[in-house]
Formats: C-alpha cells, structure tokens, sequence
C-alpha cells in the first residue's frame, strides 16, 4: 500500500515536468532536469502547466518531444485504465434520484456529445486520477471507515481487495518507472559530455537517483579545487545546492574562448 502511494505520488509531482519536457526540444545529458526552471524563460501559462487538461483531450499540432509524449500518454493510460478497473470492482452503484456524488469515479461515454460525459472523470486529468485510485488504496470513503467515524451515509465504496491492491501497486510502479526514466531522473550515473570541471579540468559524471537530488562528482578527487566537499569516495561533489554554481561555472568556461577570439 506505501509503495504503491508513494509511486502515485512521485507521478504527481514529476507530472508538471513531463508536460514542460514535451514543449521542450530533447534534452542532452547536462543539465539535469530538476535544474531546468533556473535556465529557461517561464511564463505564467508554464507555471500553471499541472492544471492543463489531460493529454488525451489535446490537440498536439506540433510537440518538441515526441517521446516524452508517448510517455504520457502511456502514462495517462495506466492510470486511467487502473482507475476504471478499481471503480468498476468496488464502486456501488448510485442509487436511483440520488444527488451526483463527488467523490465516484464517472466512467467515459464515447457516444456522449458532452466532452465532460464522454471522458468521464478522465476529463479532470492524471492528478485527479491518482488521488482518486489513492483513495481507493487507502480504503476511504467506504464501510469499514464509515463503521470507525460513526457516519450514517452509506459510503460510495467497498474495501480494495488483496489481489486489486497487488494490481494498483503493479500499475503505479510501472507508470512511475516510465516517468522516471523519461525525465532521465531514476537511478543512473552519466558522464557529463564535453564539460570538463572547470577547476581542474577533470571529467565530470552526473548522478540521478528517483529519491534523492542529483549530484556531480569530478574523477580528479581532493586535487580538484573545486569549493566543494569531498563525497565518500574521495571525489569533489556538488551536491543540490552547489550544483547551480557549477552550471555557472561551465557556462563562463564555455564562454571564454569565444571572449578570447573576439
């Protein structure tokens, strides 16, 4: 069940990011995603970019990065196709007359004329998707919580049985891993291509990891002069919070030539 919304979760996060990603030409191995927002323009629509509409529902006339759309479509996919599956396994039915209930998963309607009834809750996009299929992990909103708080409403949902939560944290696991490995932010080690450390001109390697921030170590070790601590192996590492200086630092040693033959 943790793993599972901690999966959820990470999806949620990095979604934001994908979006950017496929407005954005694909990237080199330098500098690490989670450095993009310091070295590009952002506008108030970026900012606001986890509130655009599903994938499914838009029109891409022109993406910059066609794999990182696969991705997210492939994403969007398992999310609400579990979605569908879990509501469709413990979701009671409405009962007749009773008022629209918030929190049920709306199921699409292809041969609905309303955009809303043909996509169903798919319309509100991934982020609703994963609290949604959360909430389900979790147990909410169903009898055995309604017996715990005393709440006399009949609640919307039964408990997620073992073999639906095996289903749910198989599907997270693989949506988060295609997340991941899309935005070059699960576990990896890369050198840095034609980057030399600007301190000692070394060679430095980029390493991500899904649970930590990524990290730059230089293969020179304590000779380098670099102004940044040693890591266990010896090396010199910028870690999250040096690592701004360090783009800084190449960006001026690539710079420099071109000064000199001005």
């Amino acid at each position: 069940m943790h793993e599972t919304v901690a999966a959820l979760r990470t999806i949620r996060e990095q979604w934001g990011e994908l979006l950017l990603a496929i407005e954005t030409p694909p990237a080199d191995v330098w500098p690490p995603r989670q450095l993009a927002h310091t070295m590009r323009a952002v506008d108030d629509e970026q900012l606001v970019v986890e509130e655009r509409a599903p994938l499914v529902l838009r029109e891409h006339p022109a993406p910059l990065n066609l794999a990182v759309l696969d991705a997210g479509l492939a994403v969007e996919r398992l999310v609400f196709s579990l979605a569908d599956t879990l509501a469709a396994a413990v979701q009671h039915e409405a009962r007749t007359g009773a008022p629209r209930d918030p929190r049920r998963w709306e199921f699409a309607d292809p041969g609905a004329v309303d955009i809303r009834r043909a996509h169903g809750s798919r319309a509100h996009g991934l982020h609703y998707a994963c609290v949604w299929v959360e909430g389900r992990v979790l147990d909410e909103d169903t009898e055995a919580e309604a017996q715990l708080d005393g709440a006399p409403a009949a609640p919307p949902f039964a408990p997620l049985p073992p073999h639906l939560l095996h289903e749910a944290r198989r599907t997270a696991r693989i949506a988060e891993g295609r997340l991941l490995r899309t935005l070059g932010l699960d576990q990896r080690t890369m050198l840095v291509p034609d980057r030399p450390c600007p301190w000692c001109g070394g060679e430095l390697t980029l390493h991500t990891d899904p649970d930590e921030a990524p990290r730059v170590t230089c293969s020179t070790g304590e000779d380098c002069t670099a102004p940044v601590p040693l890591d266990g192996r010896g090396r010199r590492m910028w870690g999250w919070v040096d690592l701004v200086g360090l783009v800084g630092a190449l960006a001026a040693a690539e710079a420099e030539p071109l000064s000199a033959t001005a």
